[in-house]
């Protein structure tokens, strides 16, 4: 009959080989899981150079910049844009007055006429801000559409009664109606045509300092020139109303876009 000793030796070799197996596995776990660190990664010697430091209206982002074009070059004649502070303080000061290009700070400066066509966005763009400017702009000319003159007037007797239509009816008139025929939808758009206000643009050297990428450099009003002087023009506005609040807003906006229009405004 065997012995049970040499059985007994089998198994405690076994559990022993098991036990001194495991503290091996958990410390591959351990390891693997150390393979995956949180740590933010260092930013390489690239990044740390001079032309980090400029402004980002003076340069793409390097973290986005490709590598390498993706579409080939749009032929025929490039379209420059304009990147010197001297000519865009120029058309400030003649659309704000003297001192215009010390109203807004540098980076607002470039980034009101900046178009999101311009280097892909990469830089920022005027969206945000004219869509604000827009909204002032809007207020600004209803409020002066009620309170200017109505040409098309319902016609009235000698002693200022209104006359009665073709069923002998008497409209209804009364002080606080008056001016309501220019708060229409059409009113409004006849002051704020796209033409005209890119008129105007032009007039203040807009049209010299914006930042976009037409589709065709030969042909900008195809590319939509109109559209892009607009949003230069209200994103100012927007501008205005962030950094020096809304009253400069709304004289800047009475007195350089609405005035130019056609509209007076008396002085408190």
């Amino acid at each position: 009959m065997a012995s049970p000793r040499p059985l007994r030796s089998l198994l405690s070799t076994a559990t022993s080989a098991v036990g001194a197996a495991q503290p091996a596995r958990r410390a591959l776990v351990r390891t693997s899981a150390c393979a995956f660190s949180t740590t933010a990664p260092s930013r390489g010697p690239e990044y740390d150079t001079e032309a980090a430091a400029r402004p980002r209206w003076q340069q793409t982002p390097p973290r986005m910049v490709a590598p390498y074009r993706v579409r080939p070059k749009p032929q025929g004649p490039e379209f420059k844009v304009n990147e010197d502070p001297r000519r865009l303080d120029e058309v400030y000061s003649r659309m704000l007055g003297p001192g215009g290009d010390k109203v807004l700070s540098e980076e607002v400066k470039w980034l009101a006429v900046t178009h999101k066509s311009f280097d892909h966005g990469k830089r920022g763009f005027n969206d945000r801000l004219a869509y604000l400017g827009r909204r002032i702009v809007s207020l600004q000319t209803s409020q002066a559409l009620i309170n200017a003159p109505q040409v098309e007037a319902w016609p009235r007797k000698a002693d200022g009664t209104p006359l009665t239509d073709g069923y002998g009816r008497v409209p209804f008139v009364h002080p606080a109606l008056h001016g309501l025929q220019g708060l229409t939808g059409e009113a409004k758009g006849r002051v704020l045509d796209k033409s005209r206000l890119a008129g105007l643009a032009e007039r203040y050297g807009l049209d010299k300092v914006t930042r976009w990428q037409p589709k065709r450099a030969d042909n900008l009003q195809s590319s939509g020139l109109e559209s892009v002087l607009n949003t230069s023009l209200y994103a100012i506005i927007g501008a205005l109303a962030l950094e020096r609040g809304g009253e400069v807003a709304n004289k800047v906006t009475q007195d350089k876009i609405l005035a130019p229009l056609g509209f007076t405004f008396t002085v408190d």
